[in-house]
């Protein structure tokens, strides 16, 4: 193993997946905001947003977003997006960073918005992961961290519904996500980059993978029929 050197990167952003982020606007228009500090558990997820984000201020008004993720070879109509808010004027924090008012966030990149089922917010027909959410709690993060030098938030959204591309469910079990064939977009210090192929099996999946859910959300296991 090399040696470690101490060193003072400017962000820790160590690659995770790109997320859409559909709201509604006070005017009923939409927004569409990339981001990619999240995680999820269970059925519930984190966001790491800015606190002078039109996202923010949309999800303390409606309580409501969906969290869109978009895959590898979308990279291109997700790139449009950046450098742009929907917030007008442009928060003073962004203008040093070259940041620009956009309104029709969705005619930029090229995407189609779907209504929601369960939340007035939007979907994006071509992600092929769509998860419908309402905030369960936000939270200040990193008051009084001298390495944060904007406002930042720290949101936990409560998923209520997950709409999936039939390309990437496993098909004798429709519940579950095949990691062989999503390919997710990966964000890795600002830049881009999609998956390399499983490296070995892995003795986590070995256990079934509906023994996450809750007793009262379970389904019974499908049926095989025989082969003729």
């Amino acid at each position: 193993m090399s040696e470690h050197a101490t060193v003072e990167p400017a962000i820790l952003y160590l690659g995770t997946p790109v997320v859409l982020i559909g709201t509604r606007n006070e005017d009923d228009t939409l927004n569409l905001a990339p981001m990619s500090s999240a995680w999820w558990l269970g059925w519930g997820c984190m966001l790491g947003l800015n606190g002078s984000s039109k996202t923010v201020e949309n999800l303390r008004r409606t309580g409501e977003c969906v969290l869109n993720l978009p895959s590898a070879d979308m990279v291109d109509a997700v790139d449009r997006l950046a450098l742009t808010t929907g917030s007008n004027p442009v928060p003073r924090n962004k203008v040093g960073m070259g940041f620009r008012y956009v309104q029709d966030k969705f005619g930029l990149a090229g995407l189609t918005p779907v209504e929601g089922e369960t939340v007035n917010a939007p979907r994006v027909r071509e992600c092929p992961v769509q998860l419908e959410a309402v905030v369960a709690s936000i939270h200040p993060f990193g008051l009084g961290n001298p390495r944060i030098r904007t406002e930042m938030c720290a949101i936990e959204v409560r998923i209520q519904r997950v709409h999936l591309a039939e390309s990437i469910l496993v098909p004798e079990d429709r519940d579950r996500i095949d990691p062989d064939t999503w390919r997710p977009l990966i964000m890795s210090f600002r830049e881009f980059y999609g998956l390399g192929d499983k490296l070995q099996p892995s003795r986590l999946a070995e256990f079934p993978e509906h023994l996450f859910k809750p007793p009262a959300f379970r389904r019974p296991p499908p049926v095989r029929e025989p082969a003729d």
